[in-house]
């Protein structure tokens, strides 16, 4: 379970932001002020920082200036109001990996936060096998009993959910703000499309799966 440490002095927001990573299978940590934020990123390792651009006593560029200083290489997505100057340049001067405008909305903040952690996990440099397939997440390529299988973006970025949340259950609600985002808004039905074709593409019997298994009432289940 990734941890996420969410630094902002505005208590409504902290607390709403700090359910949806609840709901969403993350750690939320919350602090209501830079100096405490910037104390528990060091102590506390999270694996992702949210952080607001302004802070009491000790701001979001300090706090991702001076983390990075100190060697500290944990992703930062910085928060920002509307109005205030964030450009990529900034970005690349206070150490941060992405920013997101309030307000925002649920999906868009969730996509960017699962967009950083997956260039930053270890696991975006390997290769993960299972069942008579195998995926290398650095060349996108994946094989089946050595042959390549041609997947559309679509289905890659699906099993690749999947393959991050084994033997889970996942609601097709779930699946679809996390594959397909907050841009594009999708039906329930196009989940179910898109499993069927990974079970055609990579089970040995697709009419009788073992890997993409349906939960009822629910959604489906990896089992890898």
């Amino acid at each position: 379970m990734n941890t996420i440490l969410v630094i902002d002095d505005d208590d409504n927001l902290r607390d709403t932001v700090g359910l949806m990573l609840e709901q969403e299978g993350y750690r939320p940590l919350l602090a209501a002020d830079g100096k405490t934020g910037y104390d528990w990123a060091i102590s506390a390792k999270p694996d992702l920082i949210l952080v607001d651009l302004r802070l009491p006593g000790m701001s979001g560029i300090e706090i991702s200036k001076q983390l990075r200083a100190a060697k500290v290489n944990t992703p930062i997505i910085v928060l920002s109001a509307v109005g205030q100057e964030v450009d990529k340049v900034l970005l690349l001067e206070i150490g941060a990996d992405d920013y997101v405008v309030k307000p925002f909305g649920a999906r868009e903040l969730m996509a960017r936060i699962r967009a950083v952690l997956r260039r930053a996990s270890p696991d975006a440099r390997k290769v993960a096998q299972f069942g008579e397939a195998s995926v290398d997440f650095e060349r996108r390529v994946v094989t089946r009993n050595g042959e390549p299988i041609k997947l559309t973006p679509a289905e890659y970025n699906l099993l690749t959910y999947f393959l991050s949340n084994p033997d889970r259950p996942l609601t097709r609600d779930m699946i679809l703000n996390s594959v397909w985002g907050y841009e594009s808004f999708p039906n329930t039905r196009t989940v179910d499309a898109h499993v069927v074709k990974l079970r055609q593409k990579l089970e040995s019997d697709p009419n009788s799966p073992k890997l993409f298994l349906t939960v009822h009432g629910v959604g489906y289940r990896f089992l890898p």
